[in-house]
């Protein structure tokens, strides 16, 4: 390389400036070894000046290469064609790109062809011979002697894909106020040896540069869900939530359904929108007391309701899945609370992954996350929730919320949640809310005048619009770019503008675990 950097520097001194792609021709070089060289002379100080240009050439494309090599198209084709002649149909089956070439020689007026002839349409030859001008004219292109290349032909060559515009980027180099035709590379290290001699008084060093930065120490990145799961559940803290144990991938039907008051006729139950579960497929540890005042209220009625009058099976409720809605957990987190001597108010949260038997698309997974907020306490009322829905989503930077009434098996009354988006113009959904109903919380054994409310949303679409993402694939699963995960930025939850813009509307079959999802 130090050879190379003083030939540059003896080429430099005859000449007021010149180019590194001119240099790398002119010494038959790579023009990448000669940019390095350059590089290194920069180091040096002051010894060249250095600006980056850029220029426009014209360049072969393999396929322009492989006419320049063996002839044009419409050259084949002429070639092709004996004396006497010969049938299109013959023609175009033994000559590559036929189909190109026949029209260009047909243009260039060297071929004929005989549509009446016996036995189908006959082509000959119109000339004697030919001169095949499109080679001609690549072979200058690709020599930089484009005195006969016009800019139609240029056009025309982009065209048929033999030829394309290329941006090159060199260095125009000059003489700097230190230039030298020779090279002294500055030592970097002052060592016992030159402090012992004294030759450290007549060497050059190279200065420190205190704002270079250090090597950045390998480490792990957290992904962009990571990062907004972390600000949701900041706000619930704030709030004074619990957060509720969710590792209960796997749970039973009647966690996940009938603990819900939600029938077992439901079009969710299916397995066209549910996971169940092979082996093991049923599940033998349920509360068979509690199992009996769901099998009634599902059945007869009660507690103030006429229930669904069907002939609820335990088979049913026992049957394994991939649990649809972090719901499950609450109903389980409600009955324990029944359990205990003397009542007491809890405001939990849970923030994990669900799964659903989903058509996979640019919004929708079989596996996502479910952000789910429930308060129990005496007497609570629809003022109540949407009071803390107005504090949780303030905290989120939405503060133009409207309500919607909505059905959901097993909240009543039911509420969508709507939020001005201001790019749109119009109002969205953003979640969905409830009051539990009594079918399913007295039988869990909690007093009548407890209420319970809640709400959810999803994390996966809030997060996609932070991050600029619109393919929900390459946020999740084998499509994630992890230079994203390297370099995505700190996430902010609590800018107004931010995610106003975060939901998009969209129905959904289950009460509030699939909505933005």
């Amino acid at each position: 390389m130090a050879d190379l950097a003083e030939t540059i520097l003896c080429n430099l001194a005859s000449a007021d400036a010149i180019d590194s792609l001119d240099l790398a021709k002119q010494l038959n070089e790579e023009h990448q070894k000669i940019v390095g060289a350059i590089k290194s002379l920069q180091s040096l100080g002051e010894v060249i000046q250095c600006e980056q240009v850029a220029s426009k050439r014209w360049e072969l494309t393999d396929e322009g290469r492989q006419v320049l090599k063996n002839g044009s198209h419409e050259a084949h084709v002429f070639n092709a064609i004996p004396t006497e002649g010969i049938t299109q149909a013959e023609l175009m089956k033994i000559v590559p790109n036929a189909k190109v070439g026949f029209s260009k020689a047909m243009s260039a007026g060297w071929i004929q062809i005989d549509k009446k002839a016996a036995g189908g349409p006959k082509v000959t030859r119109k000339v004697d011979s030919i001169e095949d001008k499109v080679k001609l004219l690549l072979g200058q292109i690709q020599d930089l002697s484009v005195n006969d290349v016009t800019e139609k032909d240029k056009l025309e060559f982009k065209k048929r894909k033999m030829l394309q515009e290329v941006i090159l980027k060199s260095y125009l180099l000059k003489k700097g106020a230190e230039f030298s035709t020779s090279v002294e590379k500055p030592e970097t290290d002052l060592t016992p040896e030159m402090i012992t001699s004294g030759s450290w008084c007549t060497k050059k060093f190279k200065p420190y540069n205190f704002d270079a930065l250090g090597v950045t120490p390998p480490s792990g990145h957290l992904h962009p869900l990571l990062k907004v799961r972390t600000q949701f559940r900041n706000i619930f803290l704030e709030m004074g939530f619990t957060e509720m144990p969710t590792n209960n991938y796997v749970e039973s039907s009647f966690w996940n359904f009938d603990a819900l008051f939600q029938p077992q006729q439901h079009p969710a139950r299916d397995a066209h929108d549910t996971f169940f579960v092979s082996d093991p497929a049923l599940t033998e540890n349920l509360p068979m007391d509690y199992l009996e005042r769901v099998k009634k209220v599902h059945s007869e009625g009660g507690y103030g309701s006429q229930g669904y009058k069907y002939d609820w099976k335990i088979e049913e409720a026992k049957k394994n899945l991939l649990r649809t809605h972090t719901t499950a957990v609450s109903a389980r987190m409600l009955y324990k609370l029944a359990q205990e001597k003397e009542f007491r108010p809890v405001r939990l949260f849970s923030i994990d992954r669900v799964y659903r038997n989903e058509s996979l698309d640019a919004t929708h997974l079989a596996e996502f996350h479910q952000i789910e907020g429930v308060v129990a306490d005496y007497n609570l009322t629809l003022g109540d929730l949407m009071g803390i829905l107005g504090e949780f989503f303030k905290k989120l930077g939405i503060k133009k919320i409207r309500f919607k009434p909505a059905y959901n098996p097993y909240t009543e009354p039911s509420m969508e949640i709507f939020s001005y988006h201001d790019g749109l113009k119009k109002w969205v959904e953003i979640g969905n809310s409830g009051i539990f109903r009594p079918e399913m919380l007295l039988p869990m054994g909690l007093p009548e005048d407890v209420v319970v409310i809640a709400w959810g949303l999803s994390l996966e679409r809030p997060t996609m619009i932070m991050y600029g993402i619109d393919n929900i694939r390459e946020l999740v699963g084998h499509k994630v770019n992890l230079q994203m995960v390297q370099d995505n930025p700190i996430c902010r939850l609590t800018r107004p503008a931010t995610l106003e813009s975060c939901y998009v509307e969209e129905p959904s079959s289950h009460w509030h675990g699939h909505i933005a999802h």
